[in-house]
């Protein structure tokens, strides 16, 4: 599906009906890894509306030339909601980039979101961020990817094994002959949101954040300082978890999704 938004063709897919929930990758992927971390959860728990976008300069939607920054992807993505959710309530799902840009929309539409939830998010000062470490290897990927995507995959995961190999190969290798380096590089020339003050009023409603012990892209403190901005966030880190948290703590990740969406409800109803 498409959506024309200021110029610009976003694309997206849906599942489901309900509640609208809004799910946003990070950089160098497209919507699909969020499919493939999201839908086992809501595999058994029917109700919500699924939209997976892809971000602009990934996946099938371009990045023009006047997106010079992270406010003007911002921009994009409250149009897509004007444009598909309308004025209806929605909890919005972010992992990584996608995180960073789920609290500007959270910010920008306090009283619309119902949840939010940050998967190994970007914050504006990551810290104590670890080396590349992997813990678990019993993958043979020779056979099995082209040799960019071995590398890919090498420096993406932390836990190398057969599960984890066909999920990258399912779920983050197709989107990455789509990226468009260049117009990402403009956008990341600018990447820090402008109005993401300290002192900006808390988003109260039920959060989650989850982050990777052994992420060697934003690490997990960062993370932790979250948490006073979120008077009503759940904060877990994960052992064996990397930035391919959802990948790699399947069980663990699907628990917290679930047992958030469960809060989500509850404020909804309240």
């Amino acid at each position: 599906m498409k959506a024309e938004i200021g110029g610009t063709s976003v694309h997206f897919v849906e599942h489901g009906d309900g509640i609208p929930v809004l799910a946003l990758h990070g950089a160098g992927v497209d919507h699909r890894e969020m499919v493939g971390s999201l839908e086992p959860v809501f595999r058994d728990r029917p109700g919500y509306r699924r939209v997976y976008p892809d971000l602009p300069g990934m996946g099938r939607t371009p990045v023009p030339d006047r997106l010079r920054g992270s406010d003007d992807v911002l921009d994009l993505l409250l149009g897509l909601i004007d444009a598909v959710v309308g004025d209806e309530g929605f909890a919005i799902v972010g992992q990584s980039f996608g995180a960073y840009l789920a609290r500007g929309i959270a910010a920008r539409r306090p009283a619309q979101v119902a949840g939010l939830a940050l998967i190994c998010p970007l914050g504006e000062e990551s810290r104590d961020v670890p080396a590349h470490e992997v813990l678990h290897a019993s993958a043979d990927v020779a056979d099995a990817l082209s040799p960019a995507e071995q590398d890919q995959f090498r420096d993406y995961f932390v836990v190398q094994t057969p599960a984890t190999l066909q999920r990258f190969r399912e779920y983050v290798a197709p989107a990455l002959p789509l990226v468009d380096r260049d117009g990402l590089g403009r956008v990341f020339e600018q990447w820090r949101l402008s109005d993401t003050s300290a002192d900006a009023s808390p988003y109260t409603g039920p959060t989650l954040i989850v982050a990777g012990r052994q992420d060697a892209t934003v690490g997990y403190a960062g993370a932790w300082d979250l948490v006073e901005r979120y008077p009503r966030a759940t904060y877990a880190v994960l052992d064996r978890a990397g930035h391919a948290l959802p990948h790699e703590q399947t069980g663990l990740f699907a628990a917290l999704i679930s047992e958030w969406l469960g809060r989500v409800d509850e404020h909804r109803a309240a």
